[in-house]
């Protein structure tokens, strides 16, 4: 889409981690975002890896820890990583993965007292970017954007989608005036993202090696290789294979007679639902 001004900010993308849980109402920040990617973490729930770059908000909250899986998500960007900790071994591999990260006790990060533990962390975003002044912009498309004068992807048609991760999670959605409308948005009001489409990937998923603090077991996602993909965008939903060479890969998509497929130019939320988990087009 046009930049403002016509240009390009001149800041690294930012990715934040964000709880996905009723115990994060209200989240804040997130309708300033560009991407939003949902990922399976343990106990069968999900988080946000929430990516901010045409603009920024005066505060996100709640962050929450990083998984080994946000290493397939944010490398491609280039970008940096926000959350609240981590498990010493997921911290140790995004290190090795070369990302740049902030985390508790660096600028920027800092607790609401008004919020119960462990949900009241809040980003500072323009404090926290402030650390990387000079650390470019993100050079490669995250995904295959289409023209922004180009027709919207032919397909059946979609007004309802259940991305079903597990027992204990099932997002929903409703296509609205433009936009998809997330059911029991844990947003504050007026601060929802409203993505123009919807990138639902299949994914396979493995045990990451370690316990969280309750003792369940952590999954990583394997956001690399290939699978099943839909695009649902504009009130319709066209079938397509997803495929990505490396973590440090950007995504690519293909329809199902193997031609290109690319995203209309928008707000975009990006579903990695694992193999085992279902999608519901109505």
């Amino acid at each position: 889409m046009p930049a403002p001004d016509g240009a390009v900010p001149a800041r690294p993308a930012l990715v934040v981690k964000v709880d996905n849980t009723g115990n994060a109402r209200p989240q804040l920040g997130l309708s300033a975002a560009d991407l939003v990617v949902e990922e399976l973490v343990e106990g069968g729930l999900t988080r946000l890896a929430v990516m901010f770059h045409s603009g920024l908000p005066p505060a996100v909250v709640p962050v929450r820890s990083m998984r080994t899986t946000d290493i397939g998500i944010v490398a491609p960007t280039g970008g940096v990583l926000v959350g609240s900790g981590g498990a010493s071994r997921v911290l140790a591999d995004i290190d090795a993965a070369g990302i740049e990260v902030v985390t508790e006790g660096d600028p920027g990060i800092s607790r609401d007292r008004s919020r119960r533990v462990p949900y009241n962390v809040v980003l500072d975003p323009g404090v926290a970017l402030g650390a990387f002044e000079g650390m470019a912009a993100p050079a490669v498309p995250y995904l295959p954007w289409a023209a922004s004068d180009a027709a919207a992807p032919e397909g059946r048609s979609a007004t309802t989608a259940a991305v079903r991760f597990s027992p204990a999670h099932t997002s929903r959605w409703q296509w609205s005036d433009g936009h998809w409308l997330r059911a029991d948005d844990l947003a504050a009001a007026g601060d929802e993202f409203r993505p123009a489409n919807l990138l639902v990937l299949r994914v396979m998923t493995r045990d990451a090696g370690y316990l969280d603090p309750a003792g369940n077991p952590v999954p990583e996602t394997v956001l690399e290789g290939s699978g099943e993909a839909l695009l649902l965008t504009s009130g319709r939903v066209v079938d397509g294979r997803w495929s990505k060479a490396a973590l440090t890969a950007p995504l690519q998509l293909r329809d199902l007679t193997g031609a290109a497929l690319t995203v209309p130019p928008g707000p975009t939320w990006i579903e990695l639902v694992p193999e085992a988990g279902s999608v519901e087009i109505g």
